[in-house]
């Protein structure tokens, strides 16, 4: 017997799925551990092979094909400003473009707020005479004593991981190249050298250096996890493919993101929506809005026609520019670790978080601050004797205490004021869904909602409701949506080279030139990654501008594997670049000819999905397992029925006020909702209207 494990480290839990070879599922969590994430991981796998009843984690990685993780190791690196010493080495004239950051400003309103604090202060960012121009032809040679000389003073510095920025060097490379070469000269112990052209090959020049020096900020910190965790496993009895998740919603060889670290920042987030796309499509509803509700916060991602939305070049993360494709996934400080606390004798609720240590209060670790977590607890959301599968009693004493002195300093009860924290952490959460579809253009009362994560199902019916919307969904893997997810997402590789020119003038034997380029290292690491040729694919695109625009607009070009780029295909791209502009600008615009500012490659190679069997409702599945206090749907219910989520079945209905509970998590519903049991075992809610 083979199996598959997906990992996402999450703030407060490490979720793992285990996928057997007959599609059933087996999930499990285990507390996160911030110090060393691996720690956690190889906790998490230990629980999947008890679970499985094997006699410990060798016994189960010994019988396991791959392992697909998700990492915040990134995220944590930019949250905490710890990642690597770096320095940069810039093109003369260019060392102070890092702080001018395009003048963007996260609040356009206060003159006072602050800048970002700098990865690469000026004192390591240094200049070197050398100029390419823009067609690639060098007009001022490099000056190799200088960058030799840089490397020396840096090192001097302290640094450790350097990035190197020449002006125009994605036309053509050979200076960073070689400045490459002269750094390991005079300073071969450096961990990490990354070079513009190999991370962004593409103009703008400020995106191109913000995304290069946070490669060099984060890499070095995830190289040497990920060699932890390799070593882990490998000690462990795994000896198969590990893979990395990214943010643009695929997955990577670890060689693949040891040389473009950032790729993995916000990664952890795209496994859920990659598996809500999914799940929405086997239940054949529209376009979505996905949410994952986690510890320490809500992720929201728009799914049309059933592909989450995709940003390219201004991806803005921990203040910093990012410019690499990522699931557009709004993020907002909300969890069930969110602090409640009383500031100048109101009650606010976030964004700071409890995280996994030290948690809750009604966690034992030692929380003292009441927290979502305990405000649902005391509203009879979660059962005390079953949280996480039933291996943590929650201290309900303890909550109502924290919630109570909460609750004193703004003069509410106990009850009131689990009432009032989630309902502020509810209107949150709603505005972080209204503005990541307001700035889609989208109209929630049109969507459905699909909902994941630990407490995703305990907020998601009235969210829905308070939105206007109809149906909620509720994955059966919801609890570790993204681990599945990440299980799922086929291997995705997305790279580009430069050649700018007018599309009339454009040389297309050098075009198809560089796309064979990207083509041979495209099957070289879709073969090292064991991808089989007859599951890879292969989407070709023009980046394309008129005169003077800033942010290329990638259309589809048509070109089969091995052949070059025709001028047949460029017309036709051509023609779709126009129609484009007209359609989302509404300006037509044909009296101005594109320049081509080069080749894109977005090569996938294909996973086997998991066909999850029907789930069969158990005789006494309508029989509730019990009755609890719940506060639902803006009301008080007495003895609202519980029921388990492992033993209903395809065809099973409950009608609310109710409680759906599962190991993991639980699904509130209010009056008049009614949920349905699916064949797949995932839940679709009908949502009484308020």
């Amino acid at each position: 017997m083979t199996y598959r494990v997906g990992v996402d480290v999450g703030g407060t839990f490490t979720d793992c799925v285990l996928l057997r070879p007959d599609g059933t599922l087996v999930l499990e969590k285990s507390p996160t551990t911030p110090e060393d994430q691996s720690l956690g991981v190889l906790n998490g796998i230990a629980q999947l092979a008890e679970a499985e009843g094997l006699e410990g984690s060798e016994a189960l990685l010994r019988q396991t094909e791959s392992i697909v993780h998700g990492t915040t190791a990134a995220d944590n690196a930019m949250i905490q400003m710890r990642g690597a010493n770096t320095g940069l080495i810039v093109t003369r004239g260019f060392r102070d473009e890092i702080e001018l950051r395009r003048c963007y400003k996260e609040d356009i309103w206060d003159p006072a707020y602050p800048a970002p604090q700098p990865i690469a202060k000026r004192r390591v960012r240094l200049e070197v005479d050398e100029r390419m121009t823009a067609e690639g032809e060098i007009e001022t040679p490099l000056d190799e004593e200088a960058v030799r000389a840089a490397a020396r003073r840096l090192k001097a510095f302290g640094v450790t991981s350097i990035a190197v920025v020449f002006i125009h060097s994605y036309v053509n490379p050979v200076h960073e190249k070689r400045a490459r070469e002269l750094i390991l000269q005079a300073f071969p112990e450096v961990e990490l050298i990354s070079l513009s052209h190999e991370v962004y090959p593409k103009p703008p020049e400020f995106e191109r250096t913000s995304t290069t020096l946070v490669n060099a900020f984060v890499g070095p910190p995830i190289v040497r996890y990920l060699d932890r965790l390799e070593k882990r496993l490998a000690d462990t009895g795994f000896s198969r493919e590990l893979l990395l998740a990214t943010s643009s919603g695929g997955v990577a060889t670890p060689d693949n993101i040891r040389q473009r670290a950032l790729a993995t920042i916000s990664s952890g987030p795209t496994g859920g929506v990659v598996a809500a796309a999914r799940a929405a499509a086997d239940a054949g509803m529209g376009d979505v809005i996905s949410v994952d509700m986690g510890g320490t916060s809500y992720d929201v991602c728009l799914i049309r026609d059933g592909k989450p939305d995709i940003k390219s070049d201004w991806n803005w993360r921990h203040r910093y520019c990012i410019a690499l494709p990522m699931v557009d996934v709004v993020s907002v400080g909300a969890g069930g670790g969110s602090i409640a606390r009383s500031r100048d004798g109101q009650l606010t609720v976030g964004p700071d978080s409890a995280g996994s240590q030290p948690g809750p209060v009604c966690y034992r670790r030692g929380g003292t601050e009441p927290t979502v977590t305990d405000a649902d607890l005391l509203c009879g959301r979660l059962d005390p004797a079953g949280f996480w599968g039933g291996r943590l009693s929650l201290d309900v004493d303890g909550a109502r205490a924290a919630v109570g002195r909460v609750g004193e300093a703004v003069q509410l009860g106990i009850d009131e004021a689990a009432v009032a924290i989630i309902a502020i952490i509810d209107a949150h959460m709603c505005d972080g869904i209204r503005r990541a579809l307001s700035l889609a253009g989208a109209d929630p009362r049109q969507l459905d909602l699909v909902a994941f994560g630990g407490m995703g199902a305990v907020h998601a019916v009235e969210h829905a409701r308070e939105l206007g919307m109809k149906r909620v969904l509720v994955p059966q893997a919801a609890p570790a949506m993204s681990a599945l997810g990440l299980l799922t997402a086929d291997h995705l590789l997305d790279d580009a080279r430069a050649l700018l020119a007018d599309w009339r003038n454009i040389d297309l034997d050098r075009l198809s030139g560089l796309a064979a380029e990207l083509e041979a290292d495209a099957i070289q690491q879709l073969e090292a990654a064991g991808v089989a040729p007859e599951l890879r694919r292969f989407e070709w695109m023009l980046n394309m501008v008129y005169p003077g625009q800033t942010f290329d607009t990638a259309i589809p070009v048509t070109k089969g594997i091995g052949a070059s780029l025709s001028r047949d295909a460029l017309l036709a791209s051509v023609e779709e670049f126009h129609r484009r502009n007209e359609a989302t600008r509404l300006v037509e615009a044909r009296s101005q000819e594109p320049v081509i500012r080069g080749i894109r490659l977005v090569a996938s190679g294909l996973v086997d999905q998991p066909k999850l069997s029907e789930v069969v409702s158990q005789a006494d599945a309508m029989e509730p397992i019990g009755k609890r206090r719940l506060y639902s749907g803006g009301a008080w219910h007495e003895e609202a029925p519980v029921y388990s989520g492992e033993r209903l079945g395809h065809g099973d209905s409950v009608t609310g006020p109710a409680l759906i509970q599962s190991r993991f998590t639980t699904l509130v519903m209010g009056a008049g909702d009614v949920a349905n049991v699916l064949k797949n075992g995932d839940i679709l809610v009908e949502v009484a209207p308020r």
